[in-house]
């Protein structure tokens, strides 16, 4: 699948340019709209379905036999980050295809073995997808067992042919906001609820769980706080949680009391707490994944821009597809800055007060990404 079939509903999807830092596309919070006409939400360690039905919003009828399974990431919806921005592709599919759906939230990984299998058994569902990198395992053996299921994985890869991966260069679009970061740290900056300090160049990152993926957002981020100033110091911890906001609070306040100015994080619901401790400390916060200073009004104050990552895209796409017969089994796309993928997208309330010399930057470095002029690491030293 090359990048003209990926992104050819960009019409229905909405996707703008997005080199470098831009004003912000949809805010991806996942949070609003009816669910699918036989939409079940099952919760996890629970073998039985409580369905609500709704009249389906959907207007297409060419795809409305089209079903739909959704295995959601840890954290389960309600993240404003990751699994709402997932849902949003979803929920688009709902209403421009005509589909209908079912998602499930499992509460431990090993019930992502239980509700992919129960997607996958007999043929009601037309694809099954399976959001976020902790799900590969499971996958790996579902697959295999029920051959004529499609399914999608995002984050990871398995390689089956009836299995289409999405990836994305989580590390290029943590270059940009670490860039933004460690050029405004550098320097005197306030804007809403938060102001730098030059005398002390300091930032943070926060991750949820510890794993290789994460560990992409932090080495982008540390790079590309690098490439603004080599004397920028970044400080980093991880809560082990993606619905932790108390561990990501006390990591973040932990971080603005050693001096960090602003602090980005990749760790899901657990999120949240960093920007409540921005808040209190009167320091900046980086969002991931949606428009977060969208998704989280409460703290737009605060939050300078977002590293946002269009999962969004990918899902929809990938029940396009379907919809389409043009499904890709044993496929993998992977979407970076230049396929418009990832992107730093300035806060809605405070992004246009950061300067505009400091924006021009920032666009260099996506454009010299882009050419190949700069290569982000994908791992910590």
């Amino acid at each position: 699948m090359d990048r003209r079939t990926f992104i050819k509903g960009t019409g229905i999807v909405g996707i703008t340019g997005l080199a470098g830092c831009t004003g912000g596309p949809q805010d991806g919070s996942g949070d609003g709209g009816d669910g699918g006409s036989e939409e079940t939400t099952m919760s996890g360690g629970d073998e039985s379905m409580n369905e609500s039905t709704t009249e389906s919003s959907g207007e297409g009828s060419a795809s409305a036999d089209i079903n739909v399974g959704v295995v959601y990431a840890l954290g389960g919806l309600g993240d404003k980050s990751f699994n709402d921005a997932a849902q949003t592709g979803v929920k688009q599919a709902e209403e421009e295809l005509g589909i209908t759906y079912n998602e499930a939230q499992p509460s431990s990984a090993e019930e992502f073995p239980q509700f992919q299998r129960q997607f996958a058994q007999g043929d009601e569902y037309d694809l099954v997808c399976c959001i976020g990198f902790a799900q590969q395992s499971a996958l790996k053996n579902t697959a295999p067992n029920f051959p004529d299921q499609k399914f999608m994985l995002v984050d990871s890869t398995v390689e089956q042919d009836n299995v289409a991966n999405y990836l994305f260069k989580e590390e290029q679009g943590s270059f940009q906001v670490g860039h933004l970061a460690g050029l405004l740290t550098s320097q005197e900056f306030a804007a809403g609820g938060g102001e730098t300090s030059p005398d002390q160049k300091t930032i943070g990152f926060v991750g949820g769980v510890d794993a290789p993926l994460i560990r992409k957002f932090q080495a982008g981020y540390e790079a590309g706080a690098a490439h603004a100033d080599e004397e920028v110091e970044v400080l980093t911890a991880y809560t082990g949680s993606f619905s932790d906001p108390q561990a990501g609070k006390e990591a973040a306040l932990s971080m603005y009391d050693q001096g960090a100015d602003i602090v980005y994080h990749a760790a899901g619901a657990s999120g949240v707490g960093v920007f409540q401790a921005a808040q209190e400390k009167g320091g900046f916060a980086i969002g991931v994944d949606s428009d977060q200073s969208k998704a989280e009004p409460d703290y737009a104050d605060i939050i300078l821009a977002s590293m946002v990552k269009r999962v969004d895209t990918a899902v929809f796409e990938s029940i396009q597809n379907v919809a389409n017969d043009e499904f890709e089994g044993g496929s993998t796309v992977t979407l970076g800055l230049e396929q418009e993928g990832v992107a730093c997208v300035y806060g809605a309330e405070i992004g246009s007060d950061i300067p505009s010399g400091v924006k021009s930057e920032v666009d260099a470095s996506a454009e010299a990404i882009i050419g190949g002029d700069i290569s982000v690491p994908t791992s910590t030293q």
